[in-house]
Protein backbone atom coordinates (compact mmCIF):
# COMPACT_ATOMS: atom_id res chain seq x y z
CA UNK A 1 0.00 0.00 0.00
CA UNK A 2 1.52 3.18 -0.60
CA UNK A 3 1.93 5.88 1.66
CA UNK A 4 -1.04 7.73 -0.08
CA UNK A 5 -3.51 5.05 -0.07
CA UNK A 6 -2.72 4.74 3.64
CA UNK A 7 -3.16 8.31 4.60
CA UNK A 8 -6.63 8.85 2.17
CA UNK A 9 -7.80 5.12 4.39
CA UNK A 10 -10.41 5.38 6.87
CA UNK A 11 -8.52 6.30 10.54
CA UNK A 12 -10.60 7.36 13.03
CA UNK A 13 -9.60 9.34 15.65
CA UNK A 14 -12.17 8.35 18.42
CA UNK A 15 -13.72 5.26 19.39
CA UNK A 16 -17.36 5.09 17.81
CA UNK A 17 -19.28 2.02 16.54
CA UNK A 18 -18.42 1.35 13.45
CA UNK A 19 -22.23 1.17 13.14
CA UNK A 20 -21.89 5.02 12.52
CA UNK A 21 -20.31 4.61 9.79
CA UNK A 22 -22.49 2.64 8.08
CA UNK A 23 -25.20 4.14 9.21
CA UNK A 24 -23.32 7.34 7.11
CA UNK A 25 -23.53 5.37 3.92
CA UNK A 26 -26.54 3.87 4.40
CA UNK A 27 -27.80 7.23 4.07
CA UNK A 28 -25.67 8.21 1.06
CA UNK A 29 -26.56 5.30 -0.87
CA UNK A 30 -30.59 5.69 0.55
CA UNK A 31 -30.87 2.15 1.43
CA UNK A 32 -32.09 1.12 4.25
CA UNK A 33 -30.08 -1.12 6.68
CA UNK A 34 -32.65 -3.77 5.63
CA UNK A 35 -31.42 -3.42 2.15
CA UNK A 36 -28.01 -3.47 3.45
CA UNK A 37 -28.45 -7.05 5.21
CA UNK A 38 -30.04 -8.56 1.84
CA UNK A 39 -27.25 -7.56 -0.35
CA UNK A 40 -24.75 -9.07 2.26
CA UNK A 41 -26.63 -12.23 2.59
CA UNK A 42 -27.41 -11.44 6.40
CA UNK A 43 -30.45 -11.29 8.62
CA UNK A 44 -32.33 -7.88 9.07
CA UNK A 45 -31.95 -8.13 12.24
CA UNK A 46 -28.19 -8.90 12.70
CA UNK A 47 -27.65 -5.88 10.41
CA UNK A 48 -29.41 -3.44 12.38
CA UNK A 49 -28.39 -4.43 15.87
CA UNK A 50 -24.66 -3.47 14.27
CA UNK A 51 -25.96 -0.40 13.06
CA UNK A 52 -27.23 0.11 16.35
CA UNK A 53 -23.86 -0.95 17.94
CA UNK A 54 -25.36 -3.54 19.92
CA UNK A 55 -23.15 -6.19 17.64
CA UNK A 56 -19.89 -6.96 16.57
CA UNK A 57 -18.83 -6.81 12.92
CA UNK A 58 -17.28 -10.31 12.59
CA UNK A 59 -14.54 -10.93 10.12
CA UNK A 60 -17.41 -12.63 7.47
CA UNK A 61 -19.71 -9.55 7.95
CA UNK A 62 -15.99 -7.25 7.29
CA UNK A 63 -15.90 -8.83 4.06
CA UNK A 64 -19.43 -8.76 2.98
CA UNK A 65 -19.56 -5.16 3.60
CA UNK A 66 -16.11 -4.13 1.94
CA UNK A 67 -18.27 -5.86 -1.44
CA UNK A 68 -21.36 -4.09 -1.24
CA UNK A 69 -20.24 -0.74 0.17
CA UNK A 70 -16.30 -0.20 -1.34
CA UNK A 71 -14.36 -0.29 2.14
CA UNK A 72 -11.48 -2.10 3.01
CA UNK A 73 -12.44 -5.20 5.63
CA UNK A 74 -9.55 -4.06 7.34
CA UNK A 75 -10.77 -0.77 8.33
CA UNK A 76 -13.77 -2.29 9.80
CA UNK A 77 -11.95 -4.89 11.88
CA UNK A 78 -10.20 -2.36 13.25
CA UNK A 79 -12.90 -0.01 14.08
CA UNK A 80 -14.87 -2.69 15.88
CA UNK A 81 -11.55 -3.53 18.00
CA UNK A 82 -10.79 -0.01 18.64
CA UNK A 83 -14.50 0.20 19.77
CA UNK A 84 -14.39 -2.48 21.86
CA UNK A 85 -11.27 -1.42 22.93
CA UNK A 86 -12.55 1.61 24.00
CA UNK A 87 -15.43 0.18 25.70
CA UNK A 88 -13.22 -2.18 27.60
CA UNK A 89 -11.44 0.39 28.78
CA UNK A 90 -14.15 2.69 29.95
CA UNK A 91 -15.49 -0.35 31.73
CA UNK A 92 -11.79 -1.07 33.65
CA UNK A 93 -11.34 2.65 34.72
CA UNK A 94 -14.24 2.35 36.81
CA UNK A 95 -12.68 -0.38 38.03
CA UNK A 96 -9.27 0.53 38.84
CA UNK A 97 -10.42 4.16 40.39
CA UNK A 98 -12.70 2.11 42.58
CA UNK A 99 -9.52 0.28 43.93
CA UNK A 100 -7.65 3.33 44.50
CA UNK A 101 -7.88 2.92 48.42
CA UNK A 102 -6.37 -0.54 48.03
CA UNK A 103 -3.43 1.12 45.53
CA UNK A 104 -2.93 4.63 48.43
CA UNK A 105 -1.45 1.97 51.10
CA UNK A 106 1.53 1.57 48.66
CA UNK A 107 4.51 3.79 48.67
CA UNK A 108 3.29 5.16 45.88
CA UNK A 109 5.40 9.11 46.45
CA UNK A 110 9.03 6.86 47.28
CA UNK A 111 8.13 4.67 43.59
CA UNK A 112 7.61 8.18 41.71
CA UNK A 113 10.76 9.53 42.88
CA UNK A 114 12.36 6.39 41.90
CA UNK A 115 10.90 7.34 38.62
CA UNK A 116 8.97 3.75 38.45
CA UNK A 117 5.39 5.59 38.87
CA UNK A 118 4.51 8.74 37.38
CA UNK A 119 1.56 9.80 39.62
CA UNK A 120 -0.74 10.56 37.12
CA UNK A 121 -3.89 13.27 38.60
CA UNK A 122 -6.52 10.48 37.68
CA UNK A 123 -6.67 7.47 40.17
CA UNK A 124 -7.69 5.12 37.67
CA UNK A 125 -4.37 5.20 35.60
CA UNK A 126 -2.39 5.34 39.42
CA UNK A 127 -3.77 2.11 40.27
CA UNK A 128 -3.19 1.18 36.34
CA UNK A 129 1.03 2.48 36.83
CA UNK A 130 1.01 0.54 39.88
CA UNK A 131 -0.78 -3.11 38.70
CA UNK A 132 2.06 -2.53 35.93
CA UNK A 133 5.13 -1.81 37.84
CA UNK A 134 4.28 -5.34 39.67
CA UNK A 135 3.62 -7.06 35.78
CA UNK A 136 0.07 -8.18 36.71
CA UNK A 137 -3.02 -7.56 34.95
CA UNK A 138 -5.86 -6.50 37.93
CA UNK A 139 -5.84 -6.38 41.86
CA UNK A 140 -6.33 -10.27 42.23
CA UNK A 141 -3.45 -10.88 40.17
CA UNK A 142 -1.26 -8.31 42.14
CA UNK A 143 -2.56 -9.81 45.67
CA UNK A 144 -1.43 -13.37 44.26
CA UNK A 145 1.67 -12.19 43.04
CA UNK A 146 2.71 -9.97 46.50
CA UNK A 147 2.18 -13.34 48.34
CA UNK A 148 4.75 -14.58 46.15
CA UNK A 149 6.96 -12.03 46.77
CA UNK A 150 6.34 -11.89 50.72
CA UNK A 151 6.92 -15.94 51.23
CA UNK A 152 3.36 -16.30 52.34
CA UNK A 153 0.10 -17.38 51.40
CA UNK A 154 -2.47 -14.51 50.72
CA UNK A 155 -5.36 -16.38 50.74
CA UNK A 156 -4.91 -16.77 54.60
CA UNK A 157 -4.00 -13.34 55.34
CA UNK A 158 -7.22 -10.97 54.61
CA UNK A 159 -4.42 -7.68 54.63
CA UNK A 160 -1.35 -6.71 54.13
CA UNK A 161 0.31 -4.43 56.91
CA UNK A 162 1.20 -1.23 55.11
CA UNK A 163 5.49 -2.23 56.27
CA UNK A 164 4.46 -5.41 54.08
CA UNK A 165 3.45 -3.65 51.20
CA UNK A 166 6.32 -1.35 50.97
CA UNK A 167 8.64 -4.35 51.48
CA UNK A 168 6.80 -5.48 48.46
CA UNK A 169 7.53 -3.03 46.25
CA UNK A 170 11.37 -2.80 47.52
CA UNK A 171 11.96 -6.65 46.38
CA UNK A 172 9.70 -5.88 43.31
CA UNK A 173 12.47 -3.12 42.35
CA UNK A 174 15.11 -5.81 42.99
CA UNK A 175 13.66 -7.94 40.17
CA UNK A 176 13.42 -5.16 37.78
CA UNK A 177 16.91 -4.03 38.66
CA UNK A 178 18.22 -7.78 38.36
CA UNK A 179 16.81 -7.75 34.68
CA UNK A 180 19.10 -5.35 33.36
CA UNK A 181 22.01 -7.16 34.73
CA UNK A 182 23.62 -10.13 31.95
CA UNK A 183 24.15 -12.85 34.34
CA UNK A 184 26.12 -16.40 33.48
CA UNK A 185 24.35 -19.47 34.09
CA UNK A 186 24.50 -20.00 38.10
CA UNK A 187 27.55 -22.60 38.67
CA UNK A 188 28.32 -22.76 42.46
CA UNK A 189 31.43 -23.82 42.15
CA UNK A 190 32.14 -20.56 40.35
CA UNK A 191 30.47 -18.78 42.96
CA UNK A 192 32.55 -20.20 46.14
CA UNK A 193 35.04 -19.36 43.94
CA UNK A 194 33.96 -15.98 43.33
CA UNK A 195 32.97 -15.40 47.60
CA UNK A 196 36.41 -15.75 48.29
CA UNK A 197 37.36 -12.85 45.86
CA UNK A 198 34.95 -10.51 47.17
CA UNK A 199 35.84 -11.11 50.88
CA UNK A 200 38.66 -9.12 50.25
CA UNK A 201 36.34 -6.09 48.72
CA UNK A 202 35.83 -5.34 52.13
CA UNK A 203 39.07 -3.76 52.30
CA UNK A 204 38.63 -0.92 49.42
CA UNK A 205 35.88 1.88 49.56
CA UNK A 206 32.28 0.82 49.08
CA UNK A 207 32.38 3.19 45.91
CA UNK A 208 34.59 0.33 44.51
CA UNK A 209 33.73 -2.68 46.00
CA UNK A 210 30.01 -2.68 44.58
CA UNK A 211 30.64 -2.64 40.66
CA UNK A 212 33.24 -5.72 41.67
CA UNK A 213 30.94 -7.12 43.52
CA UNK A 214 28.10 -7.04 41.30
CA UNK A 215 30.26 -7.92 38.03
CA UNK A 216 32.01 -11.03 40.11
CA UNK A 217 28.28 -12.11 41.05
CA UNK A 218 27.00 -11.66 37.89
CA UNK A 219 29.92 -13.95 36.41
CA UNK A 220 28.69 -16.69 38.84
CA UNK A 221 24.84 -16.28 37.83
CA UNK A 222 24.27 -14.41 40.84
CA UNK A 223 22.43 -10.80 40.21
CA UNK A 224 23.27 -8.32 43.22
CA UNK A 225 21.19 -5.35 43.86
CA UNK A 226 22.54 -2.65 46.47
CA UNK A 227 18.60 -0.70 46.72
CA UNK A 228 17.97 1.46 49.39
CA UNK A 229 14.91 0.62 51.29
CA UNK A 230 11.59 2.28 51.37
CA UNK A 231 9.50 3.51 54.52
CA UNK A 232 8.41 1.09 56.93
CA UNK A 233 10.82 -2.15 56.45
CA UNK A 234 12.71 -3.71 58.29
CA UNK A 235 14.39 -5.38 55.46
CA UNK A 236 18.22 -5.67 55.60
CA UNK A 237 19.06 -8.16 52.78
CA UNK A 238 17.02 -10.79 50.63
CA UNK A 239 18.20 -14.08 48.83
CA UNK A 240 16.11 -15.97 45.94
CA UNK A 241 15.73 -17.53 42.70
CA UNK A 242 14.24 -15.53 39.76
CA UNK A 243 14.94 -18.56 37.36
CA UNK A 244 16.53 -22.08 37.73
CA UNK A 245 19.93 -20.65 36.52
CA UNK A 246 19.71 -16.74 37.88
CA UNK A 247 19.85 -16.07 41.91
CA UNK A 248 19.26 -12.70 43.21
CA UNK A 249 20.89 -10.91 46.00
CA UNK A 250 18.94 -7.86 46.91
CA UNK A 251 20.60 -5.68 50.21
CA UNK A 252 19.32 -2.25 51.68
CA UNK A 253 22.07 -0.80 53.29
CA UNK A 254 20.27 -0.92 56.89
CA UNK A 255 22.81 0.40 59.51
CA UNK A 256 25.43 1.74 57.41
CA UNK A 257 28.24 -0.12 58.81
CA UNK A 258 30.82 -2.39 56.73
CA UNK A 259 30.63 -5.10 59.33
CA UNK A 260 26.66 -5.77 58.99
CA UNK A 261 27.05 -4.82 55.01
CA UNK A 262 29.30 -7.79 54.50
CA UNK A 263 27.87 -10.05 57.08
CA UNK A 264 24.56 -9.58 55.34
CA UNK A 265 25.92 -10.26 52.15
CA UNK A 266 27.79 -13.57 53.58
CA UNK A 267 24.52 -14.76 54.95
CA UNK A 268 22.34 -14.31 51.68
CA UNK A 269 25.34 -16.13 49.67
CA UNK A 270 24.92 -18.48 52.28
CA UNK A 271 20.87 -18.93 51.57
CA UNK A 272 21.80 -19.38 48.00
CA UNK A 273 24.68 -22.03 48.39
CA UNK A 274 22.96 -23.87 51.02
CA UNK A 275 18.62 -23.97 50.99
CA UNK A 276 15.82 -24.55 48.89
CA UNK A 277 15.58 -22.64 45.40
CA UNK A 278 11.91 -22.15 45.75
CA UNK A 279 12.34 -20.39 48.46
CA UNK A 280 12.44 -16.73 48.88
CA UNK A 281 14.48 -15.48 52.16
CA UNK A 282 13.93 -12.15 53.44
CA UNK A 283 16.04 -11.19 56.04
CA UNK A 284 15.35 -8.72 58.84
CA UNK A 285 17.54 -6.39 61.05
CA UNK A 286 15.17 -7.15 64.26
CA UNK A 287 12.69 -10.24 64.41
CA UNK A 288 12.41 -13.33 62.16
CA UNK A 289 12.78 -13.29 58.37
CA UNK A 290 11.13 -15.95 56.12
CA UNK A 291 13.28 -18.63 56.54
CA UNK A 292 12.98 -21.12 59.04
CA UNK A 293 15.14 -21.11 62.58
CA UNK A 294 17.39 -23.66 61.65
CA UNK A 295 17.93 -22.59 58.30
CA UNK A 296 18.72 -18.86 59.56
CA UNK A 297 21.62 -20.44 62.49
CA UNK A 298 22.85 -22.44 58.79
CA UNK A 299 23.09 -19.28 57.32
CA UNK A 300 24.82 -17.09 60.24
CA UNK A 301 26.91 -20.01 60.99
CA UNK A 302 28.21 -20.03 57.20
CA UNK A 303 28.94 -16.72 56.92
CA UNK A 304 30.19 -15.83 60.23
CA UNK A 305 33.07 -18.78 59.36
CA UNK A 306 33.92 -17.76 55.81
CA UNK A 307 34.23 -13.78 56.71
CA UNK A 308 36.51 -15.07 59.65
CA UNK A 309 37.29 -18.85 60.28
CA UNK A 310 35.95 -19.60 63.70
CA UNK A 311 39.35 -21.63 64.67
CA UNK A 312 41.01 -17.95 64.20
CA UNK A 313 38.49 -16.07 66.09
CA UNK A 314 39.34 -18.44 68.60
CA UNK A 315 42.68 -18.05 69.08
CA UNK A 316 42.36 -14.56 68.87
CA UNK A 317 39.89 -14.06 71.47
CA UNK A 318 41.86 -15.95 73.44
CA UNK A 319 44.85 -13.21 73.66
CA UNK A 320 42.76 -10.50 73.07
CA UNK A 321 43.29 -7.40 75.43
CA UNK A 322 40.56 -5.11 74.04
CA UNK A 323 42.95 -2.85 71.75
CA UNK A 324 42.45 -1.49 68.42
CA UNK A 325 45.78 -2.41 67.16
CA UNK A 326 45.55 -6.28 68.31
CA UNK A 327 41.56 -6.03 65.77
CA UNK A 328 43.51 -4.02 63.15
CA UNK A 329 46.73 -6.85 62.71
CA UNK A 330 44.70 -9.73 62.98
CA UNK A 331 42.18 -8.12 60.47
CA UNK A 332 45.18 -7.49 58.26
CA UNK A 333 46.18 -11.25 58.39
CA UNK A 334 42.78 -12.18 57.66
CA UNK A 335 42.57 -10.13 54.47
CA UNK A 336 39.59 -8.52 55.79
CA UNK A 337 37.98 -4.91 57.23
CA UNK A 338 38.66 -4.95 60.71
CA UNK A 339 34.75 -3.75 61.11
CA UNK A 340 33.90 -6.65 60.56
CA UNK A 341 36.14 -8.60 62.95
CA UNK A 342 34.78 -5.36 65.98
CA UNK A 343 31.27 -6.67 64.38
CA UNK A 344 31.68 -10.54 65.04
CA UNK A 345 33.32 -9.91 68.79
CA UNK A 346 30.34 -7.76 69.71
CA UNK A 347 28.09 -10.03 68.28
CA UNK A 348 29.55 -13.08 70.50
CA UNK A 349 29.81 -11.03 73.79
CA UNK A 350 33.71 -10.37 73.59
CA UNK A 351 33.36 -6.50 73.96
CA UNK A 352 30.19 -4.23 74.50
CA UNK A 353 28.26 -2.86 71.47
CA UNK A 354 30.00 0.51 71.71
CA UNK A 355 33.14 -0.48 71.37
CA UNK A 356 35.78 -0.14 68.98
CA UNK A 357 33.68 1.25 66.90
CA UNK A 358 35.93 3.37 65.31
CA UNK A 359 37.19 0.50 63.73
CA UNK A 360 33.96 0.29 61.52
CA UNK A 361 33.27 1.89 57.92
CA UNK A 362 30.19 4.27 57.54
CA UNK A 363 28.52 4.53 54.39
CA UNK A 364 25.74 6.37 52.95
CA UNK A 365 23.79 7.14 50.62
CA UNK A 366 24.50 9.66 47.60
CA UNK A 367 21.11 12.11 48.84
CA UNK A 368 21.64 12.01 52.44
Amino acid sequence: MTDDTQRSAYEPDHASPPGDLIQEHLETLGISARELARRCGRSGKLMAEITAGKAPIEPETALQLERVLNIPASVWIKMEAAYQLHQAQKAEAAVLAASYPWASKFPLKELCERKFLTRPSDKSAQVKELLKFFGVGNVKACEERLGDLLAVDFRTSTSFKNDNLSLAAWLRIGELRAAGIETADYDREKFVHALREIRELSLISIELAIPALVEKCAAAGVAFVLEKGLPKIRASGISRWLTPRKALIQQSLRYKSDDHFWFTFFHEAAHILLHSRKGIFIDMTKGPGSADPKQEAEANVWAADFLVPSAAMRSFVLTFAGGEGEVRKFAAKQKIAPGIIVGQLQHNGVIGFAALNGLKARYGWSDE
